[in-house]
Order: C-alpha cells, then sequence, then structure tokens
C-alpha cells in the first residue's frame, strides 16, 4: 500500500455486533501475546459499548473490511489509587491526556504497514478533536508494535524511560503542531 491509502482505513466504532469478531481475534496467537485472557478483554469491550467505561473501542477498517481493533482511554479516569498502584507513571501525565491501544486482528494483515498508517490517522484525529497530549504504551519487549509505533509519529517520553516496568510510554508528535507536556 502506498501513503495515499491511508484514506481507505477509516474508524467504526465498535457495536456489540462486533463482539464475535472481536472474540475470534481476542483468541488469535499475535493478540493472545500481548493482550489479556480474551474473556476479560471482551468484558472490557463490552462495558464500554455499554457505558460503563469511558474508553471508546473501533474497529479499524481498511478498503470496507474490518482489519484490527483500536481504543482511546482517558488517562485522567485512571488516576485512582487501584490504577495508581499498578502503573504510578500515570500521575506523570496531564490528565487530558488520551492513550490509545490497537492490534491488528486479521493475522493476515500483520507486517503490512496498516497499524502505523491507522494508528498515525487515529492520533491526527483525536488530535483534530482537541486532544493536544496522545500517548500509547507498549510493553518494550514488542519490538513490532515499537516500530510501527514510531513510523506513526510516537517518540519514547524521556523523563518516564526505564520508570514504568513493563510500558515504554511513546507520545505522539504531530506533524502538525507539536503536541509536548
Amino acid at each position: 500500500m502506498k501513503k495515499a491509502d491511508a484514506a481507505l482505513i477509516r474508524f467504526e466504532p465498535v457495536e456489540h455486533r462486533h463482539l464475535p469478531l472481536l472474540d475470534r481475534w481476542l483468541h488469535a496467537p499475535h493478540m493472545r501475546e500481548w493482550w489479556g485472557e480474551p474473556e476479560e478483554e471482551l468484558a472490557m469491550i463490552r462495558d464500554m459499548i455499554e457505558g460503563r467505561d469511558t474508553s471508546r473501542p473501533f474497529l479499524i477498517v481498511l478498503e470496507g473490511e474490518p482489519v484490527g481493533y483500536i481504543q482511546y482511554w482517558y488517562v485522567g479516569h485512571h488516576q485512582n489509587e487501584s490504577w495508581l498502584e499498578k502503573a504510578p507513571w500515570l500521575r506523570e501525565l496531564p490528565a487530558d491526556t488520551v492513550g490509545v491501544d490497537l492490534s491488528i486482528g486479521d493475522p493476515a494483515k500483520l507486517s503490512q504497514g496498516i497499524g502505523s498508517r491507522a494508528l498515525k490517522a487515529f492520533a491526527e484525529k483525536l488530535v483534530a478533536d482537541g486532544h493536544e497530549s496522545i500517548i500509547i504504551d507498549p510493553d518494550p519487549a514488542n519490538l513490532r508494535a515499537v516500530r510501527a509505533y514510531t513510523k506513526a509519529g510516537f517518540r519514547q517520553v524521556p523523563h518516564l524511560v526505564g520508570r514504568t516496568g513493563d510500558s515504554l510510554i511513546m507520545q505522539f508528535k504531530s506533524s502538525a503542531r507539536e503536541t509536548t507536556r
């Protein structure tokens, strides 16, 4: 795919009818490696759909076909004792920061640059919607993800390097404007 093909990527809000597809993806080995237990992840997505969680879930749709999952969540909603105990680095980010998580669900679509193009388009949409600080927090051992996120315009947050356990905190640097702390 060429750079112009990014226009062929769109984001569709997840609905109940998408849950069987997400369940299938969450059970795939390439997702199981980096995501939690499929039943727990699906329950969290269901909570998002039904408004019990403020995170926003979307399908990544390429040329009309769902190929992956992406969501954003509000750091400020996670700056509470239960989350800070597991991820104390959250207190060092502005409360209005949004975090993004994603995965290509269809294993046949891996290693084609779709993830980095989708992430860049999604982050630019978040910037256009008024979000100035956007992060992603891959496991540093997930080298495929770290490379894709770097290609999408995310950079390590220097003051958090080495202080975030099994998360590498990366922040989006928009080509339209700098998004700094």
